[in-house]
């Protein structure tokens, strides 16, 4: 089978780099955009240089927006994977509706997708790499860390974080939490290390990222905030994470847990071994071409059967939510010609894209500004390097 991607083959990486792998281990051929193609290329021409007919053509929320022309007049399954499914939801919503299988990575959010009016979401969660974490026993592993953590720390989302960290690397060995790790050094860490404090996103603590998966799948207690979308997913608090519900409680548990290594040990092994049976990424592979097999030749895209004008406004939308303003202006030409009311909504949302650049703009010059100021003083320093995204 070939999967048409729409994206390049170096934007694979991060969740992107696990499904790729496991794409490829179950038999499915990627074929990757060319470097400098369109980003409302037709996508009439792509098939044009595939191969042979692809069995699905999937959205992977990479580096780059590609939306082609003609997506929904195409009798070939569409998929879209919307990873940080909490943000910008109604937007994502509406952007879903170009696809038939829109692919949700967080509990609850599928149903948000249904009642909006798309027939056929599905949700898999996020997952940890198989071949880094299975096979023999990782007892055999010192664990070196304390604590271990790998992740993102400056941006609006993640004060949490620079308030948290400092604190627990002045009481316990860590690792150099300040700098960034590949996939590769990032599992180094997580088998290292005894206890994995998972600190989310400020606008979404209860977030199950790669890294819960990845220091389960480890043999690394997980310590995250609770209530958590683990809950959902089959995990139990107590039996496979420790859960806490205030920052104070993290330092206290860390204590407790690494000095109770037999409650340690009960813990990291039922949760690596629900982790490594069913929260793969060759699990979630599966478990979306089992659906794709079963759903996608349904096409149950609903833009499939609007107006040409109304999915136009629908790449408009898209475009401009992603900062593709050249191509959000040549929809708007298109739809200012043909449909007045669509015109209307069409011009308010490249206002509300033009406000928004703007704002970001002014947002980043200030970020720079304390960046710098903060520079100068040593003790600052480590709270305001850039890590491991999520």
């Amino acid at each position: 089978m070939i999967a048409l991607m729409l994206c390049l083959e170096d934007s694979l990486c991060k969740e992107l780099w696990g499904y790729a792998r496991a794409f490829r281990r179950q038999g499915v051929t990627l074929n990757c955009l060319e470097v400098g193609t369109a980003l409302d290329v037709d996508i009439r021409e792509l098939l044009d240089k595939s191969p042979a007919r692809p069995g699905f053509i999937l959205q992977p929320e990479s580096d780059f927006h590609y939306l082609p022309k003609g997506l929904v007049q195409q009798d070939i399954p569409t998929v879209c994977f919307h990873f940080d499914t909490y943000h910008a939801l109604r937007r994502r919503i509406r952007w879903s509706m170009l696809y038939d299988v829109p692919v949700v990575f967080h509990p609850h959010f599928a149903d948000e997708y249904r009642r909006a009016g798309h027939p056929n979401p599905l949700t898999l969660a996020h997952a940890a790499q198989s071949d880094f974490y299975g096979g023999a026993n990782l007892s055999q592993h010192e664990r070196t860390f304390e604590v271990g953590w790998v992740g993102r720390l400056r941006g609006a989302p993640y004060e949490a974080r620079r308030r948290i960290l400092p604190q627990l690397a002045a009481q316990f060995a860590m690792n150099d939490w300040n700098r960034s790790y590949s996939m590769e050094e990032s599992a180094g860490i997580y088998r290292q290390s005894k206890i994995i404090v998972n600190i989310s996103r400020d606008d979404y603590p209860q977030d199950a990222n790669m890294r819960v998966y990845e220091a389960m799948a480890a043999g690394a207690l997980l310590m995250t905030h609770a209530p958590t979308d683990l809950l959902t997913l089959g995990f139990v608090e107590g039996e496979h994470f420790i859960g806490y519900r205030d920052e104070t409680e993290i330092v206290p548990a860390v204590r407790r847990f690494l000095a109770d290594e037999a409650a340690r040990a009960r813990i990291t092994s039922a949760a690596r071994e629900l982790v490594l049976a069913q929260h793969t990424y060759d699990a979630r592979v599966k478990a979306l071409l089992d659906f794709i097999a079963a759903n996608g030749s349904k096409l149950t895209a609903p833009a499939r059967h609007w107006t040409e004008s109304k999915v136009r406004l629908t790449y408009l939308d898209y475009y401009a939510g992603t900062s593709s303003m050249d191509c959000a202006h040549k929809e708007f030409g298109w739809i200012a010609r043909h449909s007045l009311v669509d015109s209307v909504a069409g011009s308010r949302l490249l206002a509300r894209a033009w406000a928004r650049q703007g704002s970001n703009r002014l947002a980043a010059w200030s970020q720079r500004r304390r960046t710098n100021a903060l520079g100068a003083d040593r003790t600052m320093a480590p709270n305001i390097k850039l890590g491991q995204p999520r």
